[in-house]
C-alpha cells in the first residue's frame, strides 16, 4: 500500500459535507485498504468558521476556499456547496492547480458541465459527479460505464424525494396541495422556500445531466422543457384513479425513434398503476433505464439526505482516489453524437384533458370537431353532469398519441368555444 495519503480539501460543511468528513474519520482504515493509499481530510473551507463541527478539528477549517484549492498537495477536492457561484469558479481553480473534483452540484453541471468537463480534460483531472443526480442511488456510474456498450433509448424517472412525498400525500390521504407541502415542510423534506423542487427547477437539472450521459450528447438545463406540479388536485388524483393510474414528477429523457435527436421535458403526468414507478412511494427516487441490449432496469433507493447523498460522494472519492494512485484518469465527457434537442411540441404523448362545458346538445360534437381539426384523436370521453346544477357539465377526455404542438393547439382552440367555460386541468398520460 502506498503510504502518503491522498489528501482532500472539503468545500462545504453543512448536512452533506458534515456526514462526508463523518465518513472518512470513522471508515478512514477501510477506506484506505479500498483505495490501496490513506485519505487525508486537508482542509475544510465554510462560511461561518465559528460553528462548532463535530470531528472535524479547527485548524483545518478555513473561510478561504480559493486558498484550500490552490494548494499544490491536494489530490481531490470535494465540493459541495451548491449554486454555480463560487462553485464553478473554485472548481475550475482546483482542476489547474492538479486536482481532481468530486462534485455533488447538479445546478453547475446541468448549466456548464461541458467546460468543467473540458477544463478537467485539458489538466488531466477526474470530474466525477454520482451525488448530483439521484442521491445515493449509483446511476451515473451505470449510465456512463456499465451500459456504455450499449444503446440507451428511454429515461424516465421521479429524481425529486420532496415532490413525490407530496404527491404521494394528495394519492393516498386525499390532502390538498398546501397541506401535503405544509407535511412536507414540517418532517423536513420541503426547504422553507420550496419553488426549486415544486417547479421542477431540481429535476430539470438532473434530466439534462442524465440525457447528456444517456444519449452522449450536450444537454442543458435551457434545454429541458419543464412544469412543476402546483396545479395539481385531489380532483386530478381521482380522475386517475378512475383510469387505474396515479400521479408523479416525471424526468424523461428520450431518444427519437429515427435516432436524430433527443428530447428531455420535467412535468406532472398520470402513469398506469402497473408501472413500476406508480409505487415508488414517500420522499424515495426511482429512475427506469430503457436499453438497446439490457431492456429495461429500474433504480431505485433514497434520493436525497446528508447521509445517502455523501454515501454517493465517497463511492466517487474512492473511484478517483484509486485513479489517483494508479496515474489514470476515469471516463470523461461523452458527447460524440452531437444530436440536437428537439423541442417539446415534437413530443409525441398523450393528454388528459378536464372541461367544464355548457350541458346541453350538440357540446360534445363542437369539442370533438376541434380535435379532428388538429388532427388530434381521441381514445375515451366521459362527461357529468353538475351535482350542484348551473347548466354545466364536467367533459373528461383522454387522446391518443399525438405530438405536443398538436394537442396544445387543440386546448387553445378548446378554450375559445363559448360551450367551454374553462379547461379545469390538463395532463400528459406516460408509461404505457
Amino acid at each position: 500500500m502506498r503510504t502518503r495519503p491522498l489528501k482532500v480539501a472539503l468545500l462545504g460543511c453543512g448536512v452533506v459535507g458534515s456526514e462526508v468528513a463523518r465518513i472518512m474519520t470513522t471508515h478512514a482504515a477501510d477506506l484506505a485498504a479500498r483505495i490501496g493509499a490513506p485519505v487525508e481530510l486537508a482542509g475544510v473551507a465554510v462560511r461561518r468558521p465559528g460553528k462548532v463541527r463535530a470531528g472535524i478539528a479547527p485548524e483545518l477549517v478555513t473561510t478561504d476556499a480559493t486558498a484550500l484549492v490552490k494548494r499544490g498537495d491536494i489530490d481531490v477536492v470535494v465540493e459541495v456547496i451548491g449554486g454555480v457561484e463560487p462553485a464553478r469558479t473554485l472548481i475550475t481553480t482546483a482542476f489547474e492547480h492538479g486536482a481532481s473534483v468530486v462534485s455533488a452540484n447538479k445546478a453547475l453541471l446541468a448549466e456548464d458541465g461541458a467546460a468543467l468537463h473540458a477544463v478537467a480534460e485539458r489538466h488531466g483531472q477526474d470530474l466525477y459527479y454520482e451525488a448530483a443526480v439521484a442521491g445515493a442511488i449509483p446511476l451515473v456510474r451505470p449510465l456512463r460505464e456499465s451500459l456504455a456498450g450499449d444503446k440507451v433509448n428511454r429515461v424516465l424517472g421521479i429524481v425529486n424525494g420532496t415532490t413525490n412525498f407530496i404527491l404521494d400525500k394528495m394519492d393516498t390521504s386525499g390532502a390538498g396541495y398546501s397541506e401535503a407541502l405544509d407535511e412536507a415542510t414540517a418532517l423536513g423534506y420541503a426547504e422553507a422556500d420550496p419553488t426549486a423542487d415544486v417547479e421542477g427547477f431540481d429535476a430539470a437539472a438532473k434530466a439534462a445531466i442524465l440525457a447528456g450521459i444517456a444519449f452522449h450528447t450536450r444537454v442543458r438545463l435551457d434545454d429541458v422543457y419543464r412544469e412543476g406540479m402546483t396545479e395539481v388536485t385531489s380532483a386530478d388524483f381521482a380522475s386517475a384513479k378512475r383510469m387505474g393510474c396515479t400521479i408523479k414528477l416525471l424526468a424523461i429523457c428520450e431518444r427519437a425513434a429515427d435516432g436524430g435527436s433527443v428530447t428531455a421535458r420535467v412535468h406532472p403526468a398520470m402513469i398506469p398503476l402497473s408501472h413500476p414507478l406508480a409505487s415508488v412511494r414517500g420522499a424515495y427516487n426511482a429512475v427506469f433505464v430503457e436499453a438497446e441490449a439490457a431492456g429495461q432496469l429500474m433504480f431505485y433507493g433514497p434520493g436525497a439526505g446528508g447521509s445517502p447523498t455523501a454515501s454517493a460522494v465517497l463511492g466517487d472519492l474512492v473511484a478517483v482516489c484509486r485513479n489517483r494512485v494508479e496515474g489514470s484518469t476515469g471516463p470523461g465527457e461523452s458527447a460524440y453524437t452531437q444530436l440536437p434537442v428537439s423541442p417539446m411540441g415534437d413530443v409525441v404523448t398523450r393528454y388528459h384533458i378536464s372541461l367544464d362545458v355548457a350541458d346541453k346538445p350538440g357540446v360534445l360534437a363542437q369539442v370533438a370537431t376541434v380535435f379532428a381539426e388538429h388532427g388530434v384523436s381521441i381514445d375515451t370521453v366521459r362527461q357529468q353532469s353538475r351535482q350542484d346544477g348551473g347548466g354545466e357539465a364536467s367533459l373528461v377526455v383522454v387522446t391518443h398519441r399525438a405530438p405536443d404542438a398538436a394537442l396544445s393547439g387543440t386546448v387553445e382552440a378548446l378554450r375559445k368555444l363559448d360551450t367551454v367555460r374553462g379547461v379545469a386541468s390538463i395532463m400528459r398520460v406516460e408509461g404505457e
